[in-house]
């Protein structure tokens, strides 16, 4: 079974079409990332998988229920946290995990959950209103977690953490994929993306512009990563040598260093074996793969995307933003 399938899924704000014609699916126990500059759409697309938007048209089923007309059997095998959660600064963290668990009507361990999101025995009777950004999005995210949701779904988790709590997000995102529950979370923060998912969706201006692997989106892209090999004697004969391969593109020789542009990954084997064969010794070996920035610039068709993705700044338009306390 899909744990998410949209097909058409459209949303309209008068002259403003947030969501054009959204089609895609998500696997059960798949990371999926939902990529796209600031008011590509992806809040919106989240809004209304849970039905706190409703499409203008097309549809959207999550874990086999339809969005929109079988919502509160949803909710209960679902957990979210959304961009703009709200904590509660007097209460202590364990009573936050207390409070969603009574809400969900389950009978959850809140020391436990929140041992598993990376709060400490000590944080977790401290006011919420003292912990830090990446100690708040671990409490929402605990919140997030009660009921062991089949399906977790996180709006710009990685939005204001400083590096370190990235990686811990990151981290715990992988946990929870190995427990068998799919993730799906929308991101500005490339590196979020690339560390942690199966597959990505790139949106642009409400409009999918391509869904794969980061690995295929290299290959679909082109462009090609760059190999450059460090030799015990001058280059220029190894150029002449690697230049016919399939794969290879371009080969440039400075001094001892060669420089070839890689289509096929199949390729940068191909280039150590024949220039071992031949007797050329490498002393060194570098490949520097496209860049996802460089990638989502072509496929949003330009710099502000790029920019706007690196900055780290959330989206800002009114039709993409939804506050409240995560669950």
């Amino acid at each position: 079974m899909t744990a998410i399938e949209i097909s058409g899924l459209t949303k309209e704000y008068g002259d403003l079409t947030a969501v054009d014609d959204l089609t895609l699916t998500v696997d059960e126990g798949e990371v999926f990332g939902f990529l796209g500059p600031n008011g590509a759409g992806k809040s919106t697309t989240i809004n209304m998988l849970l039905d706190f938007t409703r499409p203008t048209a097309g549809s959207a089923t999550v874990l086999g229920y339809d969005a929109q007309a079988e919502a509160d059997s949803i909710s209960p095998r679902i957990g979210v946290l959304p961009e703009g959660f709200d904590i509660y600064p007097r209460l202590s963290g364990r009573r936050h995990v207390e409070f969603a668990s009574k809400t969900n009507g389950t009978d959850d361990d809140p020391d436990e959950i929140l041992e598993r999101v990376g709060l400490s025995a000590e944080d977790v009777d401290r006011p919420a209103g003292d912990y830090s950004k990446g100690m708040r999005q671990r409490l929402a995210t605990g919140m997030a977690l009660v009921g062991d949701p089949d399906l977790l779904i996180m709006d710009e988790p990685s939005t204001g953490l400083d590096p370190h709590g990235i990686r811990e997000m990151q981290d715990l995102v992988r946990s929870e994929s190995e427990r068998g529950t799919t993730v799906f979370f929308s991101s500005h923060i490339l590196e979020h993306v690339e560390a942690v998912c199966d597959r990505v969706g790139v949106l642009n201006e409400g409009e999918l512009v391509a869904i794969d692997t980061i690995e295929g989106l290299r290959e679909e892209i082109g462009g090609g990563a760059t190999m450059t090999v460090s030799l015990a004697d001058p280059a220029e004969w190894a150029r002449e040598l690697v230049t016919s391969l399939a794969g290879v593109v371009d080969s440039t020789a400075s001094g001892r260093t060669l420089e070839c542009t890689i289509t096929d990954p199949a390729a940068k084997a191909t280039v150590v074996t024949k220039l071992t064969d031949s007797g050329a010794t490498i002393r060194d070996l570098r490949i520097e793969e496209v860049s996802l920035e460089s990638m989502f610039t072509a496929l949003t068709n330009g710099e502000e995307g790029e920019t706007e993705l690196q900055s780290g700044t959330g989206d800002g338009a009114a039709t993409e933003t939804e506050t409240g306390v995560a669950r």
